[in-house]
């Protein structure tokens, strides 16, 4: 079986992914850092009787990134990682005139640096699978200015840097940095406590994310909805 570890894998579009992979056959490694939320995720998506591990950590601790691949080696291998976990740098959002910066250096070790520490400590499994891919969750705010999401949109666009020059690196893998657009998660609901405007449901994007593993376009930046569009 393919394996995948999925970091943030408790709740939302990282628990959505973890369910969509179970239930076509494959092998996981999840992460998150609340070990109760994490071990009742993993719990569900054991339901569908592949082989799950399930190790609670904190993506910037390096001893924490290297159980995550070990873990997967003792899978048989690792296929495809997804990193999913993300800080805001303030909750709620702020305006960059009053973004703590302490705030900014979690965001950027949590969305940035540990994404690629995963990444290198993956890439001798990954160059060994048959199909190995890297998935790095972005964001529009990315590529969008908008007012309080400074902080946290410049660490998904120094991600989306990363994906885009490892994918140029790594010719014989597939490296896609996702947009999934709004979603109802508690990510969204920390940062913007008072929108209370309805949003899609995480799994709703999903198929996106399929259609990419399915399909292997190039390495490159893409969004959930123009994925899921173009599908129709």
């Amino acid at each position: 079986m393919p394996v995948a570890i999925i970091t943030g894998a408790s709740k939302g579009l990282g628990r959505a992914l973890a369910e969509a992979l179970a239930a076509r056959g494959w092998d996981l490694v999840l992460d998150a850092r609340t070990e109760g939320a994490l071990k009742e995720a993993a719990a569900g998506v054991a339901a569908h009787g592949n082989a799950v591990q399930a190790l609670a950590g904190d993506v910037t601790d390096p001893a924490h990134r290297s159980a995550l691949v070990a873990a997967a080696w003792g899978l048989g291998g690792c296929d495809l990682v997804v990193n999913n976990a993300s800080a805001l740098g303030a909750e709620p959002l702020v305006r960059l005139a009053a973004l703590p910066l302490e705030g900014l250096r979690r965001a950027l070790e949590v969305n940035v640096v540990a994404a690629l520490g995963l990444v290198q400590e993956a890439l001798p499994l990954l160059r060994q699978a048959a199909a190995g891919a890297v998935v790095t969750v972005s964001s529009d705010a990315a590529a969008e200015a908008y007012e309080t999401w400074g902080g946290y949109g410049a660490s998904k666009a120094a991600l989306d840097q990363l994906a885009a020059v490892l994918g140029a690196e790594e010719p014989g893998l597939r490296v896609w940095a996702v947009d999934p657009g709004d979603m109802a998660t508690d990510l969204y609901a920390a940062a913007v406590p008072d929108d209370d405007d309805p949003r899609p449901d995480p799994g709703s994007v999903v198929p996106a994310f399929l259609w990419l593993l399915d399909e292997r376009p190039a390495s490159g930046r893409y969004g959930a909805s123009a994925l899921l569009e173009g599908r129709r």
